[in-house]
């Protein structure tokens, strides 16, 4: 078995759940300020992977525009707010409205946390 994630790098329609998923992540008050919502998120190399909403800076030529697929720098804390993971890098915080759903997602990163020791509550 090989360490490769494969994408399908074409627009994601959103489904009812993703949606709802968003809104109340959206509208959950947050300890400190949120750079962006992500959503179908797996972990790889210590990354968050994911399709971003709402991110703070979507750039001048919309890199990280609502739908666009990203790659957060390292994950330095994972903490729970309410019903959310929020991910802390160097400099952005990032909470996970899903978790990919056939592509190991949740397990990937439930691996991450056994592994880094990443929490912090």
């Amino acid at each position: 078995m090989s360490g490769d994630t494969e994408i399908e790098l074409h627009s994601k329609r959103l489904t009812d759940l993703d949606i709802r998923r968003l809104i109340r992540a959206s509208k959950h008050f947050y300890e400190e300020p949120v750079t962006a919502y992500l959503s179908d998120v797996f972990v790889h190399s210590n990354s968050a992977v994911g399709i971003v909403y709402g991110h703070i800076e979507p750039g001048p030529h919309g890199r990280f525009a609502d739908g666009h697929f990203l790659r957060t720098s390292d994950i330095r804390f994972a903490t729970k707010e309410g019903r959310f993971w929020v991910l802390t890098t160097l400099n952005s915080r990032y909470v996970v409205a899903s978790f990919k759903r056939d592509c190991g997602g949740r397990a990937s990163f439930r691996s991450l946390l056994q592994s880094a020791q990443l929490c912090r509550h």
